[in-house]
C-alpha cells in the first residue's frame, strides 16, 4: 500500500481507503459479523482511512455503528472521516441544520455511534450549500474542543468549495471522480492542489459499473441503484455509462483487472487523492486495497483514456 501526505495536514494516509456506505444495508443486507470482518480485512491489507456518514445505513447511522465496533482496539491507528447533513432526510423528517448547536448535536451523536472521542475529519454533507457559515462556526468550535481534528465538505462544485474555504480553513474535500466522471480534473482538483486540501474520491468505481460485470439486463434490487432499472430516472445515464465500460473492455478485462485500473486511475492524479471504494465482504475489501500498491504509468493512463475516446 502507498502512503502519502493528505493535503497539508501532515498525515500519511493510504492511497486506497474504505467507504462504509455499503456495510449499512442500503446496498443489500449483510450481517454484523460480515461488516466487522470487512473492516478488519481492509485494515489488515493496509487501509488506514475509513469514510462514513451520519445518514448511512438502514436504519440511519448503522454504518457508523458497525464501523465503531469494527475498529475496536485499532481506532488510534486509523483516520476516521464522517459527514453531517442528512440525518433523517431519507426517512421523512430531516434534522434542521439551522444553528451551531444542531451541528454540534449531530457531531456528538456520530462520536457516540462510532465509539470514539474524536473525528479525524468531519465534512459538511450538503454539497450545494449556499451559506456554510453555520457549519464553519460549528466545526471550528468542535475543533477547538478537541472533538474533530480537521474539517471540510463533500461537494462536486468548485463554487461551493470556495465558499466553504472562505477563511482558508477547509482541509478536506470529498468529490465524485472516476474514469466515467472526470469533471473534477478541470478545476476542482487543481484548486485542491493549490490550497493544500486533501482529496477523498467517492464513486471511484461508479457504484460498481467499473467492475465491468453489469449488462442492460441486470436488475438492481438495492436501494442505491434501483433507479438504474428499466423505467428508472437514472436509466439513460446508466446505459451511457455502460456503453463506455464496454469500450474499456478493449484494453482491460472486466473483473479484478478493471477494478484495479479504475482505482489506480483516480489515485494517480497529482492531487494525490484517496479512493474510498465500498466493500461488502472481506475479499472485496482486500481486492480494493491491493490497487493501492502503485499508481499508473503515463502509458497506462493514456491507454485507458484513448479507449474511452
Amino acid at each position: 500500500m502507498l502512503y502519502r501526505p493528505f493535503g497539508n495536514l501532515g498525515w500519511q494516509v493510504s492511497a486506497v481507503g474504505m467507504g462504509t456506505w455499503n456495510i449499512g444495508n442500503q446496498w443489500g443486507e449483510i450481517d454484523d459479523a460480515t461488516a466487522w470482518a470487512t473492516i478488519r480485512s481492509a485494515f489488515e491489507h493496509g487501509v488506514n482511512l475509513f469514510d462514513t456518514a451520519e445518514s448511512y445505513g438502514i436504519p440511519n447511522g448503522l454504518s457508523e455503528e458497525r464501523l465503531g465496533l469494527g475498529l475496536a482496539g485499532i481506532r488510534h491507528r486509523v483516520f476516521v472521516v464522517s459527514k453531517i447533513g442528512h440525518w433523517g432526510q431519507r426517512t421523512g423528517q430531516a434534522v434542521p441544520k439551522t444553528t451551531v448547536d444542531m451541528i454540534r448535536l449531530c457531531a456528538h451523536a456520530s462520536l457516540h455511534r462510532l465509539r470514539t472521542d474524536w473525528l479525524d475529519v468531519v465534512l459538511c454533507h450538503e454539497g450545494n450549500i449556499e451559506d456554510p457559515r453555520i457549519y464553519l462556526d460549528a466545526f471550528e468550535m468542535l475543533k477547538q474542543r478537541g472533538r474533530v481534528r480537521a474539517y471540510g465538505i463533500s461537494t462536486d462544485s468548485l463554487e461551493v468549495l470556495r465558499r466553504f474555504n472562505q477563511y482558508g480553513t477547509c482541509r478536506v474535500v470529498e468529490v465524485d471522480y472516476s474514469l466515467l466522471n472526470r469533471a473534477a480534473e478541470d478545476d476542482l482538483l487543481p484548486y485542491c492542489q493549490q490550497h493544500g486540501i486533501g482529496v477523498l474520491v467517492r464513486g471511484p468505481l461508479r457504484r460498481g459499473l467499473l467492475a465491468g460485470k453489469f449488462t442492460r439486463d441486470t436488475v438492481f434490487v438495492d436501494d442505491v441503484r434501483r433507479s438504474w432499472n428499466v423505467g428508472g430516472e437514472q436509466r439513460e445515464q446508466f446505459e451511457r455509462d455502460l456503453a463506455r465500460v464496454e469500450d474499456l473492455k478493449a484494453v482491460v478485462r472486466p473483473g479484478r483487472e478493471m477494478v484495479m485500473a479504475a482505482l489506480r486511475y483516480v489515485i494517480s492524479h497529482p492531487a494525490a487523492p484517496v479512493a474510498i471504494p465500498g466493500a461488502k465482504s472481506p475479499e472485496q475489501a482486500a481486492a480494493n486495497a491491493a490497487a493501492g500498491d502503485r499508481t499508473l504509468t503515463d502509458h497506462e493512463m493514456q491507454t485507458l483514456l484513448e479507449a474511452l475516446g
